[in-house]
């Protein structure tokens, strides 16, 4: 998509909610075919999760946690007038086969904004059953 693409007003409300009012939402984006499913996080919360999974690594990984931490403390003192990323914890992700990427742990997803197709409130969950029903 170019430059010029437009976010949708109401989902740039939801974000900005998310990163200044601690605010969460279950929802499932539609990205280029893709159903990305999760739990809206603000970006201060995402760069400082994101830090914590390199804190116990090796001095590089450590350093690299350092900066993402300092990214965090800067997006929640950010001015949220422009906001150009969504953020999401708890992520699924659902190809055309229409079959969940497996996930364990946290997965963190950022995504842009005027990228985002369309949105649907909550989160997609698979069907524990194995067979179909009539």
């Amino acid at each position: 998509m170019n430059s010029t693409a437009s976010k949708d007003s109401t989902l740039e409300f939801f974000v900005k909610a998310t990163n200044k009012h601690d605010f969460s939402l279950d929802i499932t984006l539609n990205v280029n075919g893709a159903m990305i499913s999760g739990t809206t996080i603000s970006a201060q919360e995402y760069f400082q999760s994101l830090a914590e999974s390199f804190e116990e690594g090796n001095d590089i990984s450590k350093k690299l946690g350092d900066q993402l931490s300092n990214a965090g403390e800067s997006a929640g003192e950010a001015d949220d007038d422009e906001i150009h990323f969504i953020h999401l914890k708890n992520v699924q992700i659902y190809l055309a086969d229409n079959k969940g990427m497996p996930s364990k742990g946290k997965v963190l997803w950022r995504g842009k904004l005027n990228e985002v197709d369309g949105y649907f409130l909550g989160k997609i969950k698979e069907s524990k059953s194995s067979g179909s029903k009539s």
